[in-house]
């Protein structure tokens, strides 16, 4: 039976993806660089970082123009977007349920300190997480396993007793190279196809809590 969780935020637990997706074109327009939604939307999961390298070949989050369009997206998100952002369906009880079975939480996302404050708060379980992980931490962010592995030190469990929930083929990818396995949610927008690396799929938290008897998460389960 798991002992631990590492818990993705954006898309997992907060339905915040297109929002994401938009502050990103926002930027992007801004600083002159027309990216339509659409081709920004299936990339949100991956850091900041290696998103804007796949987009815009060149720039760099860490210096001259691409560090602004990164400040900029920061700007839009927090004050355009953030404020109506809404937990996944059955978000906090799933969180809540998974304490009360004894499990290890931590948290493991592409988002900077300030900015997962913002996402945990939206998705009404800030109170309920104390171990984060952001790349603030990391030199590498998804789908690399920089992330994924500094969550599990900060658990202290072997990466046999622990396991992923992330919403995109980046969470698995990064959980994967860690050593760990993952129970994916379709409610970031990806496929079962996308996903198919993932050792469940479940529509939302909510889907997983009504069937946690029977998910990964439970010691007699099929995994």
């Amino acid at each position: 039976m798991p002992r631990g969780v590492i818990l993705d935020v954006d898309g997992t637990l907060l339905l915040s993806n297109d929002a994401h997706a938009r502050a990103w074109a926002d930027a992007f327009r801004d600083f002159g660089y027309e990216i339509d939604v659409e081709a920004l939307r299936p990339l949100i999961g991956m850091g900041g970082d290696k998103l804007m390298a796949r987009v815009t070949p060149g720039l760099s989050e860490e210096d001259g123009v691409g560090k602004q369009i990164a400040e900029r997206r920061k700007e839009i998100f927090s004050h355009l977007y953030a404020q109506g952002l809404k937990p996944a369906p059955g978000a906090r009880a799933l969180v809540q349920r998974m304490q009360d079975d004894g499990l290890r939480i931590a948290i493991a996302s592409s988002a900077k300190g300030e900015e997962l404050d913002l996402l945990l708060d939206k998705a009404g379980i800030a109170d309920l997480i104390k171990t984060k992980t952001t790349s603030n931490e990391v030199s590498e962010s998804k789908p690399a396993p920089d992330i994924v592995q500094v969550a599990l030190d900060k658990l202290e469990l072997p990466h046999s007793d622990v396991l992923m929930l992330g919403d995109t083929p980046y969470d698995i990818e990064s959980a994967g190279k860690a050593g760990i396995r993952t129970i994916a949610v379709r409610c970031g927008g990806h496929s079962e196809d996308e996903l198919k690396g993932a050792i469940a799929i479940f529509d939302n938290p909510e889907a997983l809590l009504e069937n946690i008897d029977h998910s990964p998460l439970n010691e007699s389960a099929e995994t």
